[in-house]
């Protein structure tokens, strides 16, 4: 077995504890499992999560239902948060103060005060924070973001994921909005997208939402729409609907179009047709479709209608496994994450503003 050595070594081997094992923790769990600068100390979660996860990666972890008690009994490197959003402050709080570096599903915090502190503290501490932006570790999107700096300014950016949930994901959805409402939860990381496609400051948020079930909370809603205008003009619109009544129709469009054309993440396979609560269907995106909007004399297009077709898209589990990546080399060498924890705070902050918008019906000016 490979030693542990400094924070400044790349091959370091980092001892994680993972908090969490829901969807998102079991899939950071098997990242952790097979990569080589990573050993995993203990599973912690209050559920059977654990035991199912022990199984399933078939070796004898330790087990924990209590979190700070995990923390001093395995005095662990790093800790991976994959637990309900209204824990991750005081969960990242705490191992921050056992000197641990931090991966944290996004968001941050449920609030931009607790945000700030997370990252103040991670400063003091001189301890690694990453925030799980998915998306910015999948090359297509990458890649749609660059297409989309290519056609001008204004842009106008469409953007939604609705998810018709039943079963073991209502239930899943239901515990969520305990903590956020669907535009704040999934929206931070298409408010992100946006942000990275204009690189401008962003001036006011409107919203709309409503309760479609007496089993969401009074106080709270599971089918949102925002709208975000930007300093240099641009627009954008998010949705997110989650529940069993949720329409499936159009469930995924991730599109944007400038002066010069049109960028769109679209699929050749009909894999938007049905199962907007299959995971894996979040982040497939084997195909940007290209319009170029220049006209010759006649009005007619110029050029064709492009496609950069991806045969090997990455899996969800695939995509987790370049989070824990990032992650190790952010801590083994040494990386500067304070422009990613503030964009991770930008994003929370607009998220947050489109919520207040919704409850009181006004628009909000950032």
């Amino acid at each position: 077995m490979k030693e542990p050595a400094s924070s400044t070594d790349s091959n370091a081997l980092i001892r994680v504890l993972v908090v969490g094992c829901g969807n998102m923790g079991s899939s950071h769990a098997k990242s952790y499992h097979q990569h080589d600068g990573f050993q995993i100390v203990g599973l912690v979660d209050q559920g059977d999560g654990k035991n199912k996860l022990q199984k399933e990666l078939n070796s004898p972890y330790d087990l924990f239902d209590d979190y700070p008690f995990a923390l001093k009994r395995t005095k662990p490197d790093a800790v991976c948060i994959c637990t309900y959003p209204d824990t991750h402050y005081e969960f990242g709080c705490l191992a921050l103060q056992h000197n641990c570096h931090v991966f944290i599903e996004k968001p941050l915090a449920t609030t931009v005060e607790d945000c700030q502190k997370l990252i103040n503290l991670a400063s003091e501490k001189q301890k690694q924070v990453v925030v799980g932006y998915i998306l910015r570790h999948h090359r297509v999107w990458v890649e749609f973001i660059n297409q989309a700096h290519q056609l001008g300014k204004p842009l106008v950016m469409r953007m939604n994921l609705n998810q018709q949930s039943s079963g073991h994901m209502w239930q899943v959805h239901k515990s969520l909005m305990a903590s956020l409402s669907p535009i704040v939860d999934c929206g931070v990381h298409y408010l992100d997208v946006m942000c990275q496609m204009v690189q401008s400051k962003p001036v006011s948020v409107s919203a709309i939402g409503v309760r479609l079930s007496d089993e969401v909370s009074k106080d709270n809603y599971n089918y949102g729409q925002l709208q975000i205008r930007f300093d240099d003009g641009s627009v954008g619109w998010y949705e997110a609907g989650w529940g069993p009544m949720i329409s499936e129709t159009a469930f995924f469009i991730k599109d944007v179009m400038g002066p010069k054309g049109s960028v769109s993440i679209i699929s050749e396979e009909g894999i938007y047709d049905s199962g907007s609560d299959d995971i894996e269907k979040h982040t497939k995106s084997n195909v940007i479709k290209i319009h170029h909007a220049a006209i010759d004399h006649k009005g007619q297009f110029i050029k064709g209608d492009e496609f950069i077709r991806y045969q090997d898209d990455p899996s969800h589990q695939e995509l987790c496994d370049n989070e824990q990546d990032y992650f190790y080399k952010a801590i083994t060498q040494s990386h500067d994450l304070e422009d990613h924890l503030q964009q991770a705070l930008e994003s929370l902050k607009i998220a947050l503003a489109c919520d207040q918008a919704v409850k009181n019906g006004k628009t909000i000016f950032l």
